[in-house]
């Protein structure tokens, strides 16, 4: 099957970078996209969610003005996370709003619902669906998702357990179109191996946690870059939704990283825009980070390398690099 249109067209690098909690915002979806790679933000960090909509015109109008001068770089389009669990208040308002703007790529999570695809192919766009494993793949697909994030082993924030090799050899097995890999892709020689892996794009957000763009303290960009794959911890505590995060954060909030309780599934916090919004009373099952505001969920692809540098840069910098490592998937 050929890739939907819009995402045929000429990219810098086969990359959607993933929608990051608090940390994507348009600054970073504007570098993203201009470098070649496509942007992304959820909805949500737009807060209060009147601000969604100039969030939007901002990246439209900047993107254009870009793509007028630089006629020679390819600006990449940009997409929407929505959150579609029940808890999230936001969903209806802010559908209305990406219907109006004509969001051309809207990505979905924590749940698959055709009345949201429907929304979206009725201007056009396209709806990536990000899951855990085969079974949820072929539920987003039945239910008229047009793609599938492959969220493997490794991926930052909400992610699971299963081998990316697997998964995506499991999904490909019956699905020809759009695929996306998630999990521990940071660099060149990563990208390819999605790619080799059978995947069509690769899915990158936690190299784009430390760059100049993400809103993200200070402190915690440098937590980024000081941090190695052993720093990552894997828990549902904090969401109700298993998940990959910096251990710093988990010491800097004074738990035991090496000894986490189990929280109830069903406490999912990160979708409740009023959660969002401001404080509630705590409960046993479920704990805000400190520093998780910006976001501690990050995958294990962090590494000492990844000093502050602008988004942008980071993008064209995995692009030499993939270029470098290209003859690796050449045949010997």
């Amino acid at each position: 099957m050929a890739l939907p249109d819009v995402l045929s067209r000429p990219l810098a690098l086969p990359v959607v970078a993933a929608p990051m909690f608090i940390s994507s915002v348009p600054d970073l979806v504007i570098a993203q996209c201009q470098a070649g790679v496509v942007g992304s933000f959820p909805a949500l960090n737009a807060r209060p969610s009147s601000l969604l909509a100039d969030w939007l015109d901002r990246i439209v109008e900047e993107n254009g003005a870009y793509a007028r001068t630089h006629p020679d770089a390819p600006v990449a389009p940009f997409a929407v996370n929505q959150i579609v669990h029940r808890s999230n208040d936001r969903l209806d308002h802010d559908m209305n709003v990406i219907v109006e703007h004509r969001v051309p790529i809207v990505i979905t999570s924590l749940g698959a619902r055709p009345e949201i695809n429907d929304a979206v192919h009725s201007y056009g766009g396209i709806v990536l669906h990000d899951v855990i494993s085969n079974e949820f793949a072929r539920k987003a697909i039945d239910k008229g998702a047009d793609g599938i994030i492959a969220v493997a082993a490794g991926a930052g924030g909400h992610a699971g357990t299963q081998s990316p090799l697997a998964l995506i050899r499991e999904i490909r097995d019956w699905f020809d179109g759009p695929l996306l890999l998630s999990g521990a892709i940071a660099h060149g020689r990563s990208i390819l191996a999605a790619l080799a892996a059978g995947a069509d794009f690769a899915y990158i957000g936690s190299a784009f946690l430390s760059t100049v763009e993400a809103n993200a303290a200070p402190a915690y960009k440098q937590m980024i870059v000081d941090s190695t794959a052993k720093d990552i911890i894997y828990s549902n505590l904090f969401t109700g939704v298993h998940g990959n995060y910096l251990r710093g954060s988990i010491v800097a909030a004074r738990l035991d990283p090496d000894d986490l309780p189990e929280s109830d599934p069903s406490a999912i916090r990160r979708a409740s825009a009023r959660r969002l919004r401001r404080p509630r009373e705590r409960t046993p099952t479920t704990r805000p980070l400190a520093l998780s505001c910006p976001g501690s969920a990050v995958g294990q692809a962090v590494t000492p390398s990844w000093a502050a540098r602008s988004g942008r840069s980071t993008a064209r910098r995995t692009a030499c690099r993939r270029r470098s490592f290209r003859p690796c998937l050449q045949p010997r």
